[in-house]
């Protein structure tokens, strides 16, 4: 069973990167459509370069902070318990272990942009990026079998959505040239934070649908028919944040594209 904490965390670490990536693959699109190429990250311009690594240091620091919360302060440091590992906190185990493949990304992006020791090529990092979203996939995909009911449906919808950052990012290492596929990295980013926290309000928040209560550790819904109407809710929510994300998307490159917009893109569409 999770919490509503251990949803809004997450939540606004991909949430704040998905949108970033949304707008930084769009403004470098419009701003030069013949060159464009599809990057795992993206940097800050301004102030004289000292937020130039912002993204990073934010996939960085907010999964090693996450990491430490699930390996030291969820399990009270208590990691052995007559000899093999805690079997209370094998959960908190199975997300320290996806959250440092988002660690060791960062941490690789970092030596390579900024060092001369790991001197990874982009498509590299876009498959190191993917190998941390299939560790989440994997986790959560057999959260989301062993959950069950309502609780089981909200977190097999975040499965999908981690499945497309999966396929995407890796799309983006062999399609280098492609905005379309940069773009879907960020909308799929973007989502997945955007139902974090919309399992977060539902399940564990204030928003619980009518007839279903959080009961002995688990969501239990008084019968079939308000379990049903629970499921129609999710799917209502899913479309509704889907649509919340291609408005943002279109906002952004009407904005970009005529701010910024390169004579070629008047080409293209002539």
């Amino acid at each position: 069973m999770g919490s509503f904490k251990g949803h809004a965390l997450p939540g606004t670490l991909f949430l704040f990167v998905g949108v970033w990536h949304i707008w930084s693959c769009t403004l470098r699109y419009v701003s030069d459509p013949k060159n464009f190429r599809v990057k795992s990250w993206n940097p800050v311009q301004g102030l004289n370069g000292k937020l130039h690594y912002l993204e990073l240091y934010l996939i960085t620091g907010g999964s090693f902070l996450d990491m430490c919360i699930e390996l030291l302060y969820s399990t009270h440091l208590k990691f052995i318990v007559n000899g093999e590992l805690n079997p209370s906190h094998l959960n908190d185990f199975e997300h320290g272990g996806m959250l440092f493949m988002f660690f060791l990304y960062g941490v690789a992006a970092l030596l390579s942009e900024k060092t001369r020791f790991l001197p990874l090529p982009e498509g590299c990092l876009c498959f190191l990026a993917a190998a941390a979203f299939l560790s989440e996939y994997i986790l959560f995909y057999f959260h989301s079998t062993n959950h069950k009911g309502l609780e089981g449906y909200y977190h097999l919808l975040l499965v999908l959505v981690v499945g497309a950052c999966l396929a995407s990012t890796i799309a983006g290492a062999l399609i280098p040239t492609s905005y379309a596929v940069d773009l879907c990295v960020g909308i799929a980013i973007t989502l997945q934070g955007l139902w974090f926290y919309q399992t977060a309000f539902t399940l564990y928040g204030p928003s619980m649908p009518r007839g279903c209560a959080f009961q002995d550790g688990q969501i239990v819904c008084h019968d079939e028919l308000d379990e049903i109407r629970g499921v129609l809710i999710a799917n209502c929510q899913f479309f509704g944040l889907l649509l919340t994300v291609f408005l943002l998307m279109f906002g952004f490159y009407g904005f970009a594209a005529t701010k910024y917009g390169h004579p070629q893109l008047s080409t293209d569409v002539d």
